[in-house]
């Protein structure tokens, strides 16, 4: 087990690298073989005011004439280490993990992204464990209950959940329960879960419920498919044949079947959902990964882009660390020599 632990270690390590190689090659690499120079990449960073000595010195500061990859190694160097930046008036501290250096906030792009970082992981794990609770429930019912009246029903409902986008169901979520009926807070509220639980949670409700209203939708369709296809397989009438109560085969060996699929696309929509719940971020107001890396492309900072993409690999690799280690316990199928 421990040799399989390892393993998987070393390939979350390599993704990320390979993710910060491809990530920096599009936004370095790519503008010069379309035909940027360094004084073009340079001022992005200075404006397009600037005299042509302030663009070249900047270009020189930011190591824009060096190989690319030297860039990228220097570049790498401040994410493990740290570094020191020269922006030209003083000599600016950026201790590891260094993402960059934002030359529109002036400041190093980390602290930004680690105080909005609570904000997405707040947002993620509570729509998680909803549409976890209400996708897997209403899966297995509806297996159980084929063809039903309540099979029907959930499944269109689920089909329509799918079918609304989270823009649409946040709007129409803030219009009734928020500004007419005040059952919830209105948009851009959020309270740190340190400061005050109860209120960090009531004021994320709404947002966690319209986040998890679409996944929660696909996660019951994927858990009916798969217990229907387990519940028709052999040992599923053996185990009912040597008389175990229906929880247990329904529990024990019909569901832990059919979690290995479920488990494979939370690890990737829980991963991906840190820093690109973008849409329901921007109806509620809250100042997320998503609203950041918005910010910055708009503005331009590549710096800030690039340090919010690398931290959504990070938790990517990380999920899919996990969902590996998963399947052994969950499938006593996957052997770990």
């Amino acid at each position: 087990m421990i040799s399989y632990i390892i393993r998987r270690l070393i390939a979350a390590v390599g993704l990320v690298v390979i993710v910060s190689m491809i990530t920096f090659a599009i936004f370095y690499l790519m503008p010069r073989l379309a035909g940027a120079t360094p004084e073009t990449l340079a001022t992005r960073y200075v404006g397009r005011a600037a005299t042509a000595d302030t663009v070249k010195l900047t270009a020189e500061r930011l190591g824009f004439y060096d190989p690319i990859v030297v860039q990228y190694w220097h570049w790498l160097q401040g994410v493990l280490f740290g570094t020191t930046i020269d922006t030209g008036a003083q000599q600016v501290s950026c201790p590891a993990p260094c993402l960059g250096y934002s030359f529109r906030t002036q400041a190093p792009v980390t602290p930004e992204i680690l105080r909005r970082l609570p904000v997405s992981f707040s947002l993620a794990i509570g729509a998680a464990v909803l549409w976890l609770l209400l996708g897997l429930s209403i899966g297995i019912l509806s297996a159980l209950r084929r063809g039903s009246f309540f099979d029907r029903a959930a499944m269109t409902v689920a089909l329509a959940g799918v079918s609304m986008p989270v823009f649409w169901t946040g709007l129409i979520a803030l219009s009734v329960f928020s500004y007419q009926l005040g059952w919830t807070p209105p948009g851009a509220t959020y309270t740190p879960f340190t400061q005050n639980p109860a209120q960090w949670a009531y004021g994320l409700l709404l947002p966690w419920i319209t986040l998890a209203l679409l996944f929660s939708a696909q996660y019951a369709r994927l858990t009916r498919a798969g217990m229907l296809e387990t519940m028709s397989e052999d040992y599923i009438r053996t185990a009912r044949a040597k008389g175990l109560p229906e929880r247990t085969v329904v529990v024990k060996h019909g569901l832990r079947a059919a979690l290995t699929p479920i488990v494979t696309i939370f690890g990737l929509d829980f991963g991906l959902l840190i820093g690109t719940a973008v849409l329901t971020e921007t109806v509620f107001g809250l100042p997320g990964l998503g609203q950041l890396a918005i910010d910055g492309t708009k503005a331009n900072d590549l710096p800030q882009v690039l340090g919010v993409v690398l931290l959504i690999a990070v938790f990517v690799a990380v999920a899919n660390l996990v969902v590996d280690l998963l399947y052994a316990v969950i499938d006593p199928r996957v052997r770990t020599r």
